[in-house]
C-alpha cells in the first residue's frame, strides 16, 4: 500500500529563518496544521545539525507531526526521525538509506524535477517525491517552473505519490488544488504564521478528493 505523504510540510532554511523567532514561528505553524518538518540545512556541521534535529524532534512529537531529515540518515536515526529525504542527484542512494534505517516504517523521499526523476525514484523504491518548482520561487529567481497544468499532468501520471513544492502560498495552494504541499517561506514569512497555515490548509483538497 503506497505511503500517504504529509499534507503540509515545512522545510527549514536557517539562512532566512533562525534563532528563537524561527522556533516561535515554527511552533505556531505546527499548532495550526503543519504535519511535517523537513530539516534541510546543508551549511550546518553535524554537531549543530544534531542539536537542531533533537529540538525539532521534541516540537514535532508534541504536535503529532513527522520529522524528516535531509540526506543524513545517521542524524535521523539518532533523533528517531520519521524519515530521510534525498536530493534528486542522490535518487540511486534510496536502497542504501533504507538499509541504514533500522525501522522499516520510516520513509525515504526524494526531490524530483522531471518525469525521468519520478520514474527513477519509483524504481529505487522511494516512498514519495517532492516535485518542484511549481511556481516561481525566491530561492531560485528567474528559474523556469512547471506551472499548474504541467504539475498536474506529471503528478497524476507519476508512479509514486507526489508533494508540490516551489512558491507555495495559500493563494497558490488554492490555484493548484493538490492535497500534499511543501513550503519554505510561504508560512514562516507571514505576519501571522498560524493564520497563514490555517488558510493554506483550507485551500487544499482532501487527499480522497483528488484522483492520484
Amino acid at each position: 500500500m503506497p505511503v500517504i505523504p504529509p499534507v503540509l510540510t515545512q522545510i527549514t532554511d536557517s539562512s532566512r529563518y533562525h534563532g528563537e523567532p524561527f522556533f516561535e514561528a515554527l511552533e505556531q505553524v505546527l499548532a495550526a496544521g503543519v504535519d511535517a518538518v523537513l530539516l534541510r540545512e546543508k551549511a550546518l556541521d553535524s554537531a549543530r545539525l544534531l542539536a537542531l534535529a533533537a529540538r525539532l524532534r521534541v516540537m514535532t512529537r508534541a504536535c503529532g507531526a513527522r520529522l524528516i531529515i535531509h540526506t543524513q540518515a545517521d542524524i535521523a536515526e539518532a533523533v528517531d526521525a520519521d524519515g530521510v529525504h534525498l536530493a534528486g542527484t542522490a535518487i540511486g542512494s534510496v536502497p542504501v538509506v533504507r538499509g541504514w534505517l533500522a525501522d522499516r516504517s520510516k520513509t525515504v523521499s526524494v526531490s524530483c524535477h522531471h518525469e525521468e526523476d519520478l520514474r527513477l525514484a519509483e524504481d529505487a523504491g522511494a516512498d514519495y517525491a517532492l516535485l518542484s518548482p511549481v511556481f516561481p520561487t525566491a530561492s531560485h529567481p528567474g528559474a523556469p517552473c512547471l506551472g499548474v497544468t504541467e504539475f498536474h499532468r506529471m503528478a497524476m501520471q507519476a508512479p509514486l505519490p507526489v508533494v508540490a513544492l516551489g512558491g507555495m502560498t495559500p493563494e497558490h495552494a488554492s490555484e493548484l488544488n493538490w492535497p500534499h504541499v511543501a513550503v519554505i517561506s510561504g508560512l514562516l514569512s507571514a505576519d501571522d504564521p498560524a493564520m497563514a497555515t490555517r488558510r493554506m490548509r483550507r485551500c487544499m483538497p482532501e487527499y480522497s478528493a483528488v484522483s492520484v
